[in-house]
Formats: structure tokens, C-alpha cells, sequence
């Protein structure tokens, strides 16, 4: 999952899965990609502070 330049960095990220990837979006501005999991109904990537929230039944991803 990449983001566009154009999005809102704190507007949270909607998810379907417990398993999600951030590379913080930007290209080579980005981040090492890191896999969260969700275990609560929401995680904060550490490296950019992206929000996903889980929503719907979970799936198992990566």
C-alpha cells in the first residue's frame, strides 16, 4: 500500500486486513517498509505516525 503526495498525513488509513505495510509513501522520501499488526482496532507506524484502523472483519494478511 503506497500513499499519493496528496494525502492528508493525519487522516487515518482504513484497513481490512490485521497485517498492513508502511513504507511512509513518497517514493525515496519514504521509509524501510515495515509490517504492523492490528491488534486493538488500530496501529501507529513508528518511523512516520500513519494511523490504520481496522475496519469490518479482519482478514489475515502477509
Amino acid at each position: 500500500m503506497s500513499a499519493t503526495t496528496d494525502l492528508d498525513e493525519t487522516a487515518p488509513i482504513f484497513v481490512q486486513e490485521r497485517s498492513v505495510p508502511c513504507d511512509g509513501g513518497n517514493g525515496p522520501l519514504g521509509h524501510p517498509r515495515v509490517w504492523l499488526r492490528i491488534a486493538d482496532g488500530a496501529v501507529v507506524c513508528p518511523y512516520c505516525s500513519r494511523r490504520y484502523v481496522l475496519v469490518g472483519e479482519a482478514q489475515e494478511g502477509h
